[in-house]
């Protein structure tokens, strides 16, 4: 088994959520025992929060980056960032390390053509909804990517940081987010990706009448089988 590298706290509740999902895909798939071998840099997500705040993207990166460099040096095979927004500055990260980073946009985008969905929604915080680096990369492999309207979009925003980083759950903002959800599909989403890592302790598959993509689980997931690949498989 390979060695994960997680960059993480970003924040530390959806981390929690990818060692424990880890875990469990790793005994179900070797039984007995058997663990994850990862390894954990938890970042002080105040200061990245603050850096995405003033759009000072390339400190973030630097800081990101110096953290995979820290998990290469440690023994991971590769590394995992425990978010989606900060793939923004995956090419920042993936310049400081030899070993390979696995983006979060990519399983996740492998998983909905599994589910032949053509058109799909996107929740997530205001950078990655609005942006081009994680919609782009959906949408590359063959699918058209809608959100939800501005007013929609700071809401969404607002509840993540507000509330989910900081492990308040509200059934207020869950009645809230299934609104937007049904919004999406009547414009045409067959699926919905939760693109921001806390989405999924809100809302659950019951949510939704058609099928949710959660990132925090197909990356960590995906994350198992990389590390229980063979060489050279």
């Amino acid at each position: 088994m390979k060695t994960i590298g997680l960059i993480g706290g970003m924040s530390w509740e959806s981390s929690a959520e990818y060692y424990r999902i880890m875990n469990e895909e790793v005994k179900e798939k070797l039984g007995g025992l058997h663990s994850a071998k990862c390894l954990l840099y938890s970042v002080d997500f105040d200061e990245i929060e603050r850096y995405q705040a003033e759009g000072d993207w390339e400190s973030a990166g630097e800081a990101l980056g110096k953290a995979a460099l820290s998990l290469e040096k440690a023994g991971a095979a590769f590394i995992v960032i425990c978010t989606n927004t900060m793939h923004k500055v995956i090419d920042s990260i993936e310049k400081r390390v030899t070993i390979p980073v696995l983006h979060i946009a990519d399983a996740t985008a492998n998983q909905i053509q599994q589910s032949n969905i053509k058109t799909v929604g996107l929740l997530g915080t205001k950078y990655t909804m609005e942006q081009k680096f994680y919609k782009a990369r959906i949408e590359a492999n063959g699918m058209k990517v809608i959100v939800p309207n501005e007013k929609a979009r700071n809401d969404i925003h607002r509840v993540i940081y507000e509330e989910l980083c900081v492990g308040k759950i509200q059934q207020s903002s869950k009645d809230y987010y299934k609104n937007v959800i049904q919004q999406l599909v009547n414009h045409g989403a067959e699926g919905i990706i939760l693109g921001c890592t806390e989405i999924g302790l809100l809302i659950k598959p019951e949510d939704s009448e058609v099928p949710l993509f959660d990132t925090t689980v197909i990356h960590a997931i995906e994350a198992v089988h990389e590390a229980l690949k063979k060489e050279n498989s």
